[in-house]
């Protein structure tokens, strides 16, 4: 048992399992943000440029069965909304890293010229 708990302790404090953890929280809450932007902002406007039509209460009957393909058809857009906002800040980040990339480095000290080495040459020896 000692032995488990050990095995686990050294899992639980590595950094994949915490960047993972990390990743998880932060994706809870980016869901949050971006299902709310779709549902209160992004589909109001699409049924208001769409005829005001709310795709959730769109069914089919066939026989005894109620087919609720609106519900469907709003989970698609919703989807497809969501990744393409994801696109977006990937992209944006990307771009970003990108251009932090593109920084020339900072360029190294040039060489003393052949005097300046004289001169300092001449100024050690004096000091002696």
């Amino acid at each position: 048992m000692k032995n488990f708990i050990a095995e686990f302790k050294a899992f639980a404090v590595r950094g994949n399992a915490i960047d993972l953890a990390v990743a998880v929280v932060i994706g809870g809450a980016f869901g949050k943000i971006t299902t709310s932007l779709v549902n209160n902002i992004i589909m109001p406007l699409f049924g208001v440029v769409l005829g005001g039509i709310d795709f959730t209460d769109k069914v089919a009957k066939v026989g005894d069965a109620t087919i609720a393909y609106g519900v469907f058809v709003q989970s698609i857009l919703e989807f497809v909304i969501i990744a393409f906002a994801i696109f977006l800040v990937v992209k944006a980040l990307t771009r970003l890293q990108k251009k932090e990339a593109e920084k020339p480095a900072p360029e190294a000290p040039k060489e003393p010229s052949e005097e300046v080495k004289l001169l300092r040459e001449i100024r050690d020896s004096l000091r002696k």
